[in-house]
């Protein structure tokens, strides 16, 4: 498995995950230590997402398309 499969299939989705559960852990009223960090990890997930997002997929060598699953069938 090539860099850019493990980054499509797993940094990507990663990335979004981290800041969605950033925003979460901003408007939870129960723990005021990961309110605190809510930004952060806002701020972690979002620099990830625009480094991981940068990175062309996998292009196939017969049409020289990039490869997305479930595209054109």
């Amino acid at each position: 498995m090539s860099f850019r499969a493990v980054n499509e299939k797993y940094l990507l989705p990663a990335s979004q995950v981290l800041m969605v559960l950033g925003i979460v852990a901003l408007c939870q009223p129960w723990s005021l230590s990961l309110h605190s960090y809510g930004v952060t990890i806002i701020l972690i997930g979002l620099i990830g997402f625009n480094i991981t997002s940068k990175i062309a997929p996998e292009q196939t060598e017969e049409t020289g398309a990039a490869t997305h699953e479930g595209v054109g069938q």
